[in-house]
């Protein structure tokens, strides 16, 4: 799914680091996780679940991949939210994506 097919939130936020209402560009990268931990004021860790080969074995593994994510008071995403996240600029030390919808 293309950034430009996705619909704005219903609900308006003041959060400059917002894809929507804010000035914070999207772009690369985009994956669908679900997310794990909401603690953080508009912070959010996502993770999702790959299978990777193991040719040695001829055997799959799961692995599980986790990124910071910035959560935007529009969205506000929850634990066990699925989510769609975008690459973006850095916007701190750990965070380089931005949920931009909760499916």
């Amino acid at each position: 799914m293309r950034y430009a097919d996705l619909a704005k939130p219903a609900v308006e936020c003041k959060d400059k680091n917002c894809p929507y209402h804010g000035t914070l560009r999207v772009h690369g990268l985009h994956f669908e996780g679900v997310v794990v931990s909401s603690r953080s004021p508009r912070t959010a860790v996502v993770a999702w679940e790959r299978h990777m080969k193991l040719e040695k074995y001829a055997i799959y593994v799961k692995k599980r991949t986790k990124v910071i994510v910035h959560n935007p008071d529009c969205i506000g995403a929850k634990e066990g939210d699925k989510v769609i996240v975008y690459e973006t600029r850095p916007i701190s030390r750990w965070k380089r994506f931005v949920i931009v919808r909760k499916l």
